[in-house]
């Protein structure tokens, strides 16, 4: 892990190369509460993303983690991590410390859609599906106090 001057440069480098890149806010015609910083917004996404964290555990010295992911995913949105991308590649180019060779794609993220023909049914069971629930009462007697019936 970086120390912490190390980190302050990476990040001064990294922030550099982003900023150019970011919408302009949206305006504000009736006043409200002032935005927060997009710079203290993206080290608080580099540092989650970097750590492995989730958006409630951003520590405190970064805006809140709700406030951060709202802005990745405006950012998002607009394309913004793609043309980082790009730029950084095209930089990479430019260097030539560019090495295509070592490139691979993966199709395993690819989100598989819920009721496609063909897909496992819920519960996949082996079967017919059983009239009793696990969580529902036991006897009629008992469905007829409480008003409840089985859905199955």
């Amino acid at each position: 892990m970086p120390d912490a001057a190390t980190e302050r440069d990476l990040n001064d480098r990294l922030w550099e190369r982003v900023r150019p890149l970011l919408p302009p806010p949206p305006p504000h015609p009736k006043g409200g509460r002032p935005f927060a910083d997009d710079r203290a917004c993206f080290e608080g996404i580099v540092y989650l993303l970097g750590n492995g964290l989730r958006w409630r555990q951003i520590p405190g010295c970064y805006p809140s983690g709700v406030t951060c992911w709202r802005r990745h995913r405006d950012w998002t949105e607009a394309g913004v991590w793609d043309r980082v991308w790009k730029a950084v590649l095209a930089e990479l180019d430019r260097a030539g410390k560019s090495n295509t060779s070592e490139l691979a794609m993966d199709g395993t993220y690819i989100e598989a859609k819920k009721g496609v023909s063909g897909s496992a049914r819920a519960g996949g069971g082996v079967g017919p599906p059983s009239n009793s629930s696990p969580t529902g009462p036991a006897s009629r007697s008992e469905r007829r106090r409480t008003g409840r019936t089985s859905t199955r």
